[in-house]
């Protein structure tokens, strides 16, 4: 076995770049733009949730797997993105079945009510693992998730605790702005405004297909002059999902404060390079004081990176760390 499993606060991580990428921009940036993979989840499912709404769900299941792996992706992406079809084909070939599940809004269709997905939606994916169990042929399942589909999974781990179904026996992150308000702040500096205006690019355009659907609900008075998550998240996120504030949407909505009540054995792996996350996102004490909580932090990667420095039959570093994690 391998001894860093072992230790929650995994301290030396086996991570190492090609020597041709350096820089956590470009090691962000490479793997979106360059990489491609085939889909691997063509099975789509709609489930209702209780207040009305649906969530669409894309499977691979073509063998009768006794474990699945349900699959979180990150703020304004879906089910089919590079790293969520990686990650899936990696998990295939491991034998098991995978199920990567697309936030409201998020599947190419857009969502029935007002409200929309934020970082602190654990009710629907609470939905989503309650709806897969009920196959009884899984059992076991594990929780995957890529930057804000990471806050998801380990906030939903941690407000479950000890009462989590026992099926659910192990957790991966990548990428996780796991202090919400540190990681929105940084995202603000000159040196990531590329993100923050793709993001923000995006964020405008569902705003307006809302306005056409709800007449009178929305407004966007102040929408095209808005350059951070601080203006979007106080405007829009924050009251349209019950928070005060944008302040109050980050401290409830952030998984980190609830780390240390996850049971299950879950690994969090936070590149010390990556351009979104601040040191408020690298949580030493809650790995060091938990015997479930896991955090490795290698020097390079950057934000749902980790380009493999060699051949790996298509592989990305991550995604045989997940595997490993999973065993």
């Amino acid at each position: 076995m391998n001894i860093l499993r072992l230790m929650p606060l995994i301290v030396r991580s086996t991570y190492a770049p090609p020597f041709w990428l350096r820089g956590g921009h470009l090691q962000t940036i490479h793997p979106a733009v360059f990489r491609r993979v085939p889909w691997v989840t063509r099975e789509r499912e709609r489930i209702e949730t209780s207040d009305g709404d649906f969530l669409d769900l894309d499977w691979e299941r073509s063998h009768r797997a006794d474990r699945v792996a349900i699959l979180a992706h990150g703020l304004e992406g879906n089910s089919r993105d590079t790293y969520m079809q990686g990650m899936a084909a990696a998990l295939v070939r491991a034998g098991w079945n995978v199920v990567a599940w697309n936030c409201r809004g998020c599947s190419g269709e857009g969502n029935r009510l007002l409200r929309s997905y934020h970082s602190g939606a654990t009710e629907d994916l609470a939905a989503v693992v309650e709806h897969v169990l009920r196959d009884r042929r899984y059992r076991r399942a594990a929780l995957i998730g890529f930057s804000l589909g990471g806050n998801i999974t380990l906030k939903y781990a941690g407000d479950f605790g000890a009462a989590i179904d026992p099926r659910v026996d192990r957790v991966v992150a990548f990428s996780v702005p796991c202090d919400l308000a540190s990681a929105s702040r940084a995202l603000e500096s000159r040196t990531n405004r590329i993100y923050m205006d793709r993001f923000m690019t995006n964020l405008r355009a569902k705003i307006r297909a809302k306005m056409q659907i709800f007449p009178g609900e929305l407004s966007d008075a102040r929408l095209d002059a808005m350059r951070t998550f601080r203006e979007f998240d106080g405007a829009y996120t924050a009251p349209l999902h019950g928070y005060r504030d944008a302040e109050d949407y980050w401290a409830r909505a952030s998984s980190k404060p609830v780390l240390g009540r996850i049971a299950i054995p879950a690994l969090l792996v936070n590149a010390r390079n990556d351009p979104f996350l601040p040191p408020e996102c690298f949580p030493g004490e809650a790995a060091s004081g938990s015997a479930y909580f896991h955090l490795e932090a290698p020097r390079e990667g950057g934000h749902i990176g980790f380009v493999p420095a060699g051949a790996s039959g298509g592989e990305y570093w991550s995604e045989k760390r997940a595997v490993e994690f999973l065993g």
